[in-house]
């Protein structure tokens, strides 16, 4: 895991998730991305004046926001970026090779209930990058448990686990693997990939409507230090996939960090 690319919105929570960033950076050898994404709409023959103040606004936060944690050594580059927070940062990431992105649940969003805010939540629902969704004021610690979820392990992507095997071989993590058998269960939907068989100390299978609804009813048995999820077009956030936003009463597996992977098909 060779760059990170860490988003940066308006939250309370900024400078406690750069420091997560820069602790996590730190024990892969890896090189963090902050960036900051902003997009206005002006009257005709403005946009370069505002565009000029925005941008040296905004760099001159990035460097202030660099400057409040203890970076540890690790290479921090700031950038700015102008347009839609999902085309930028997928267009951003291939630039850049980016190997994960480590997000914030609420990057701009105030309100207490919300798990994850608009642009967060359209992060994860709307790319196949690799993202580590990091809880507000979450301390970095070592990850000794992982939970992986799927409802099936039908694997025709390359490279989908690669953050996965990374994180499990840095920190020489137990991987316990729930598969989740849901009414749209398929045959071979359980016959689990060689590559991901290695990684798994436990397998278990249990039947719920949702792959949801099983890591609501098993997480806190395994006590993990990080769930492990895979994107879907109808997935893990299918409860919630209408909305952008999502309710921390809809999720409550919100006190440790979540990896989402890129989808599997």
């Amino acid at each position: 895991m060779k760059n990170i690319l860490v988003p940066v919105g308006t939250s309370v929570n900024a400078r406690s998730h750069l420091k997560y960033a820069v602790d996590f950076a730190k024990v892969f050898g890896a090189k963090i991305y902050l960036v900051q994404i902003y997009n206005v709409y002006t009257k005709a023959g403005t946009f370069i004046k505002v565009d000029d103040l925005i941008i040296r606004k905004s760099m001159e936060f990035l460097r202030e926001h660099v400057a409040s944690v203890d970076t540890r050594g690790v290479d921090i580059e700031v950038k700015t970026f102008k347009g839609d927070v999902v085309d930028i940062l997928e267009s951003v990431c291939e630039t850049l090779e980016i190997d994960l992105i480590i997000l914030e649940p609420r990057t701009n969003s105030v309100k207490d209930e919300v798990y994850l805010g608009k642009d967060s939540g359209r992060i994860i629902k709307r790319t196949q990058i690799p993202a580590l969704i990091v809880p507000e004021g979450y301390v970095f610690k070592p990850i000794v448990s992982i939970l992986v979820a799927m409802k099936s392990a039908i694997v025709k992507r390359e490279g989908v686990f690669k953050p996965l095997i990374e994180i499990k071989n840095q920190f020489r993590s137990i991987v316990n693997l729930l598969l989740v058998k849901t009414p749209f269960f398929n045959k071979g939907d359980f016959d689990v990939p060689d590559e991901l068989k290695t990684l798994v100390t436990k397998q278990e299978e249990s039947i719920n409507p949702t792959t949801f609804q099983g890591v609501l009813e098993r997480y806190q048995s395994y006590d993990p230090d990080l769930l492990c999820v895979v994107r879907r077009k109808r997935g893990f956030f299918s409860k919630l996939w209408e909305g952008d936003s999502i309710l921390k009463k809809e999720f409550h597996a919100r006190s440790m960090p979540v990896l989402v992977l890129r989808g599997l098909k």
